[in-house]
């Protein structure tokens, strides 16, 4: 087709559809969409100026997306496949792609620093591209979570050759790409309801591997079961908080600060501060300076924009922290992000007790993993579950949060609620540390949560 004069979203309101949005509506294109429902994200996009509606209804398609020859039309794997106005925009020749797709276009169009892997890579992404954004190099990004220092999930550049993306390996999505650099930061099962095997997810991500361009750059986490097929002329690099070709030495934790120095082939850089102050970013900096060094920043940029990370909606997000009681909200879906954000509260909390109230995420995810959530959630001092959030799917019958419940460890306090009770429920709860887990729509409460907590506190 020619150039496009209008781009219309199915499933607009979707964090890296809203990204791609914004990119369109920067361009100077007519943008419009549908979404299910109306978010604080589809209402900061109408207010920019995309046209959007919520009910499944072509008749509510705006007349400057009906051209055929000037609409481009995107949506997400997450659409099902009878929605009303995708068959119909289907059945009149419009051209359609995915949103992966549309990404694939840009990591060809710019150099592609794309971040993939099980858990990790929203934050990796997000600092890597406050990293480039800060310094003299500059970057567009298409990134997974709304961070604190820039209130959105996009950057724009008018000058800057690299664009930094978070690789979704949901659908293969992450095929699309051809990125210039990559980090992949695990390959710890999911999306087995995609899958089927550990051995297909390891398979999609060694064959993302042979999609970097020539003379590109591989940074891959130690310990991975992952077997790259990368090109001869593709540079590899391992890393990890304690060992690999980038990793951290001198490490300082204590008084809400960590500090290290970052050990690298390309420049060390000392005195490297976390914005973010919990383990798991160690990890996730570490991959986010190797990424920023490959594309020419000087050791004081890093340093400086390390520093300076607000941190992203949703990942390690603080609502109330004082030395004595906190409250934080994190994504974390995936037994092992579990374990790892639990792990990273007792290392900033020792001794304090921790509670958890964790919404589950997909029947499949539930029933793949029960006892993998079991045994991460035993971690906490007390644990509280809500009912699965299904998101795109169908009840599985015998799959429920009790089945996450039965099989913790003995003796940890645990119980099953409504997610509409949770706000009678935290004033009842014994904690110094609160924690609300879960990719669902339990954080929709965190603002009250966070209101009775501070209420704890006087």
């Amino acid at each position: 087709m020619n150039t496009p004069t209008s781009v219309y979203f199915i499933g607009i309101g979707g964090i890296g559809m809203s990204a791609l949005a914004r990119y369109y509506m920067q361009q100077g294109l007519a943008v419009a969409g549908y979404d299910r429902t109306p978010t604080p994200l589809t209402r900061e996009l109408e207010t920019e100026g995309a046209s959007i509606h919520y009910t499944d209804d072509v008749a509510l398609i705006p007349t400057s997306c009906q051209d055929a020859g000037s609409t481009l039309v995107v949506f997400t794997p997450a659409v099902p496949a009878d929605h009303t106005e995708l068959c119909y925009f289907r059945e009149h020749g419009f051209r359609i792609m995915k949103r992966a797709e549309v990404l694939g276009t840009l990591t060809r169009a710019h150099r592609g620093l794309c971040v993939a892997g099980t858990h990790g890579k929203t934050t990796t992404s997000c600092m890597a591209a406050h990293l480039l954004h800060q310094s003299h190099v500059g970057c567009n990004a298409f990134l997974g979570g709304i961070t604190k220092n820039y209130g959105t999930n996009y950057l724009l550049s008018t000058t800057s050759d690299y664009v930094v993306i978070e690789a979704d390996e949901f659908d293969r999505s992450f095929h699309h790409l051809t990125p210039y650099a990559t980090v992949i930061t695990a390959t710890d099962p999911d999306h087995l309801d995609i899958y089927g095997t550990e051995e297909a997810y390891l398979e999609s991500f060694r064959h993302y591997t042979s999609l970097i361009q020539e003379s590109g750059y591989l940074v891959v986490h130690t310990g991975l079961k992952l077997r790259p097929d990368t090109a001869d002329s593709v540079t590899t690099y391992t890393y990890s908080r304690d060992a690999g070709d980038f990793h951290a030495s001198n490490l300082r934790m204590g008084d809400g600060r960590i500090v290290f120095d970052l050990v690298s082939p390309i420049e060390n850089i000392s005195d490297v501060e976390l914005g973010v102050p919990v383990g798991i970013n160690i990890d996730n900096g570490i991959a986010a300076m190797a990424l920023a060094q490959i594309a020419g920043l000087t050791a004081d940029e890093i340093r400086t924009a390390m520093a300076s990370f607000g941190g992203v909606d949703r990942r390690f997000d603080f609502h109330v922290r004082t030395p004595q009681v906190a409250y934080l909200s994190d994504y974390a879906h995936h037994p092992e992000e579990l374990r790892q954000s639990i792990t990273s509260m007792r290392q900033v909390y020792p001794g304090k007790r921790i509670v958890g109230i964790f919404q589950p995420h997909l029947y499949t995810r539930t029933r793949d993993f029960y006892r993998e959530f079991a045994d991460a959630l035993s971690l906490l001092d007390e644990v509280v579950l809500t009912e699965i959030y299904p998101a795109r799917e169908q009840p599985i019958e015998g799959v429920d949060s009790e089945l996450i419940r039965s099989n913790l460890r003995p003796g940890v306090p645990s119980r099953v609620i409504r997610k509409d009770d949770v706000l009678s429920v935290v004033p009842t709860l014994d904690f110094d540390v609160l924690m609300t887990l879960g990719a669902g729509n339990l954080d929709d409460y965190a603002g009250r949560i966070a209101e009775l907590v501070e209420q704890r506190i006087k």
